[in-house]
């Protein structure tokens, strides 16, 4: 990478005529070398939606300067925006329970460079995991919790997320349903892998459900939490191919493998702005 600072203008507004001329054209006028770009128009909701890669080796003004430009333009054209510095990497909370192959996928990609995010906390109602978070350096926070004292425990995890100054908080086969007050406070900014390929199968034990019916494709499914359980917009799914000789357990071993992939996928496509929410919907700019 060279010594620029790279940066990230993901944006969505109605679609009209010349919107993404007068968004580059501003670009341009201030000195943005744009390196990427990628942008999709919504014909059912007619809805415009971009995402724009730049550095600043050819920036006229200060960055501060050049943010309060954008966000002059963004009024007139009723613009939601999010412009961030790629070196600045989006900090992380993950929750896990007692299964750990998904955190196990997101520490290794993380500490290979892979995932552009910052680790900082990891919480979980069991200690099973503690011995791999700790190994990593990363602090661990045991949160046991039970019906009466859910509301406490949630209260803790917000807590631990807001003084890290948390950007994601990353459902990682955490096997707790969030609270409906958690879910509007975490909005957009927490991600959940179910599995299954939804919305089949939703709630719990979702690979005897599906070998009850004889599926023959199996799944996994990354999507922002919502209070409506595994309803929320979706990010990745992946699948595989089975059939009648498939044991619950030979589906379970596979879906470990799914659940990690899509998950990891839908967290670095979060952690490099490529995802815009269209209402119940998510658009993915690549």
């Amino acid at each position: 990478m060279s010594q620029f600072n790279h940066y990230v203008l993901t944006w969505q507004c109605p679609d009209t005529s010349g919107v993404l001329a007068k968004v580059t054209q501003n670009l341009f006028e201030h000195g943005a070398f744009i390196t990427e770009t990628a942008q999709y128009s919504d014909p059912y909701t007619d809805t415009f939606f971009s995402r724009i890669a730049f550095d600043d080796r050819s920036l006229t003004v200060p960055i501060e300067e050049f943010k309060e430009g954008i966000d002059t333009l963004a009024k007139p054209l009723n613009m939601q925006y999010q412009l961030t510095c790629r070196e600045q990497l989006p900090k992380v909370v993950i929750a896990v329970s007692k299964d750990d192959h998904c955190l196990v996928s997101l520490l290794t990609k993380w500490k290979a460079g892979v995932l552009p995010i910052d680790i900082v906390a990891v919480v979980s109602n069991h200690t099973d995991c503690q011995a791999l978070s700790e190994w990593h350096k990363i602090p661990f926070h045991h949160l046991p919790i039970t019906k009466d004292t859910k509301a406490e425990q949630e209260a803790q995890m917000l807590a631990i997320f807001n003084d890290h100054q948390a950007d994601l908080l990353i459902l990682a086969r955490y096997m707790q349903i969030l609270s409906d007050d958690m879910c509007e406070k975490l909005r957009g900014k927490a991600i959940n892998i179910h599995h299954s390929f939804l919305p089949s199968f939703k709630g719990a034990r979702p690979y005897h459900q599906a070998h009850a019916r004889g599926v023959k494709v199996i799944g996994a499914t990354a999507h922002y939490v919502t209070a409506d359980l595994d309803e929320g917009p979706i990010i990745m799914q992946e699948v595989k191919p089975i059939n009648h000789t498939f044991t619950i357990d030979q589906m379970v071993h596979m879906g470990h493998d799914l659940e990690a992939t899509a998950l990891s996928h839908a967290v670095k496509m979060h952690a490099e702005q490529r995802i815009c929410l269209n209402g119940d919907k998510t658009v993915i700019l690549v």
